[in-house]
């Protein structure tokens, strides 16, 4: 834990816009993040500007994320391959749809901004439909939803 804040302390000290410091996510499923409240807690955010991202993926997730005045932003991983999109969260496309939307609402009445990873942006191992009109209405439909912010992923190393 103690390392993780001198790390993301020296981060903030740098100025970036923008920090992913954190997930609030299972431990089960990602041990290795159980402390993220913790962390929070323990940084100096009194010098900075950066604005802090924590990555949620699920809705408890986006609550527990959400009670934290110091997050600005609440990251989703939204894969456009059904396979990856199984495997990093457990949901389908479908479903990841329906707790994009209900992120949004908790972002919304927390005064919050959700960044949407929009995963295997830039192709796909897995075997599923890839090209660029998919990503492009892939874009278009989480626009319509109400994302304001894409983060277009290159998950697999091939841009």
């Amino acid at each position: 834990t103690d390392k993780k804040v001198q790390y993301i302390q020296s981060l903030l000290r740098v100025g970036f816009d923008t920090i992913d410091f954190g997930s609030f996510v299972s431990p089960k499923a990602i041990p290795q993040m159980i402390d993220t409240a913790e962390v929070l807690a323990k940084l100096d955010l009194s010098k900075t500007q950066s604005k802090l991202l924590a990555i949620v993926a699920n809705l408890r997730g986006a609550e527990d994320a959400s009670i934290h005045p110091e997050i600005q932003y609440l990251g989703y991983p939204f894969s456009i391959s059904e396979n990856f999109q199984m495997r990093n969260t457990h949901k389908t496309i479908a479903q990841s749809i329906e707790t994009l939307q209900e992120i949004l609402n908790i972002a919304d009445k927390t005064n919050k901004e959700v960044v949407a990873y929009l995963s295997m942006g830039f192709g796909n191992p897995y075997g599923d439909p890839w090209n660029v009109e998919i990503v492009g209405e892939w874009t278009e439909k989480l626009s319509n939803i109400g994302v304001k912010i894409l983060s277009l992923s290159d998950t697999i190393g091939s841009s």
